[in-house]
């Protein structure tokens, strides 16, 4: 009878492993949730849309875009954290939430190392710093000018506290002396329109997400946060240029999948992005130099960033309000 039993769990296990295998090796057979967690309208949607486009068409199922904002990001991310690690589910992330919100919060309801397999990065871009087109504010110089003379400071709006543009709004401050009061929003899709009407005197977003308003003529750049001024916008000046040498705060986005994702699958959507950063569309919409896409590359990106903004919050004394 024991033998019997043995024989009978071993079958089991060759059965379920063999299944498993077979799935695996047919994957995808079904539409993948794509977990943005931000806004429709914002530089990581953008990004996303770019991407999952093509994707969807490289593997053959629907990819369902799902948005869910609020609190930085960290809310999207932390519903792809509980989902089954089988490959239909994955999510973008960013340097705000997978870098910097572990830095700048106590408690985090994801672990970014513990709890996702990285894939894939995408994309890295500056972000900008800009202001409404009604805006007396003609340049960096005089913004900060401005914000030291007027009582108060000025008002700063984020796509969210701990996003890297609240963090780059901080260092901005500390290099330059500059005054200003950090109001967040759930993304640039309720900040910009803020900024817009004037009611936010300055914004920092992705460049991105600031790109189609500069070509309608709403908003204006002041200034990009890269060391070297932006491939696709080299009319803006860098911070570095007005006066502050070494200045640099870009971001990035990449691709990830709830831990335990087997290595199979997050191989085949590694080679897949490769190949959808290839396509003409894709470098258009994602101008600059291409990401490189191994999942071991990414991993390495995540932990080297996450010393070094941590160490930003710590100088830059941020805080989330």
């Amino acid at each position: 009878m024991t033998h019997l039993i043995r024989a009978c769990l071993a079958a089991l296990l060759l059965t379920t492993a063999a299944g498993a295998s077979l799935a695996q090796a047919q994957y995808p057979n079904k539409p993948i949730r794509f977990i943005v967690p931000f806004p429709p309208g914002g530089g990581t949607d953008i990004v996303a849309r770019a991407i999952t486009n093509r994707l969807s068409e490289n593997l053959g199922v629907q990819i369902i875009v799902d948005n869910r904002g609020g609190a930085g990001g960290t809310l999207g991310i932390a519903a792809a954290a509980t989902a089954a690690p089988d490959g239909y589910t994955l999510m973008i992330g960013q340097t705000s939430n997978l870098a910097i919100g572990p830095a700048l919060y106590e408690k985090l309801p994801y672990d970014t190392f513990r709890d996702f397999t990285p894939i894939s990065m995408v994309y890295e871009a500056p972000l900008a710093v800009t202001v409404s087109s009604r805006s007396t504010i003609k340049s960096v110089k005089e913004l900060i000018a401005v914000s030291k003379s007027k009582q108060g400071g000025l008002n700063f709006a984020s796509p969210g506290n701990g996003t890297v543009a609240h963090l780059t709004g901080e260092l901005i401050k500390k290099t330059t002396g500059m005054s200003f009061v950090h109001i967040p929003y759930k993304g640039a899709a309720q900040a910009i329109p803020d900024l817009i009407a004037g009611r936010a005197d300055f914004y920092i977003s992705s460049l991105e997400s600031a790109k189609p308003h500069m070509q309608s003529g709403t908003i204006r750049a002041l200034a990009v946060t890269s060391v070297k001024r932006a491939p696709d916008a080299p009319e803006i000046e860098t911070i570095a240029e007005a006066g502050y040498k070494g200045f640099e705060a870009v971001t990035w986005w990449g691709i990830l999948a709830p831990a335990k994702t087997p290595a199979p699958i997050i191989n085949r959507l590694a080679a897949e992005i490769g190949k959808v950063l290839d396509h003409p569309e894709v470098t258009k919409r994602l101008p600059g130099p291409k990401a490189d896409t191994s999942p071991a590359f990414f991993a390495e990106k995540l932990k080297i960033d996450h010393k070094k903004w941590a160490q930003a919050v710590k100088e830059s004394g941020a805080k989330v309000n």
